[in-house]
């Protein structure tokens, strides 16, 4: 009602769907960063209404001043369905969106978490609420189809801030070792060239020999 985005009074169907959302806070009653892993994903999908599921997840802070404000939770990666822009294993930090921005909050193209009936999925989104009371959910693997589910389907939905990633070698190492296989490849492609050279001047000369006998 302060920004003017969003409906101003709920449905009925927004209060048939309507869930207290479950937080953790520390001695300071700062918001803590629930994280959510692949084990408990499934469980999560079922015990949403559940504050004692919720309040046994791990749970953590970051410095940054943006995870102070709202409310925030942290996804396992799971699968190969976002690579090349996440891999398994990743971790994804999001913020809430209440469901009443689901319409006027939801932009296209961006990366969501979003939680249906069924399952926990990491997607890119886009909103088809208004004309088809759905959303899109895509992959940034073409392997994958894009697929909609029904707007009713949809329990939550987190908007994906940031990611943690687990560290692997510095670009400019990896690099560098790409640089020494290609110029080990170059050598023994060269050496078996010359090597088939030396062979074809060997099989002349007997061919040649031969003739003259």
């Amino acid at each position: 009602m302060l920004t003017g985005d969003g409906p101003m009074f709920l449905t009925e169907e927004d209060h048939k769907d309507f869930r207290v959302l479950t937080v953790m806070t520390n001695a300071d009653d700062d918001e803590r960063i629930v994280h959510v892993p692949i084990p408990a994903q499934a469980g999560y999908v079922s015990e949403l209404s559940n504050p004692v599921f919720v309040q046994e997840l791990p749970s953590f802070t970051l410095p940054d001043y943006k995870y102070k404000v709202g409310t925030h939770r942290s996804f396992d990666v799971a699968g190969d369905s976002m690579e090349p822009t996440l891999f398994e294993g990743d971790k994804v930090v999001c913020s809430f969106l209440e469901p009443t921005l689901w319409e006027t909050g939801l932009k296209d193209n961006y990366v969501y978490v979003v939680i249906t009936r069924a399952d926990v999925v990491v997607k890119r989104l886009f909103n088809r609420i208004r004309e088809d009371r759905c959303v899109e959910l895509g992959s940034d693997n073409s392997f994958y189809d894009t697929y909609r589910i029904p707007i009713n389907e949809v329990r939550e939905v987190w908007y994906v801030r940031a990611k943690i990633s687990p560290f692997l070698p510095s670009p400019q190492n990896l690099k560098n070792h790409l640089q020494s296989e290609i110029k080990e490849l170059s050598q023994t492609i060269g050496q078996q060239s010359k090597l088939i050279e030396e062979l074809q001047q060997t099989l002349k000369h007997l061919v040649n020999g031969q003739t003259k006998h």
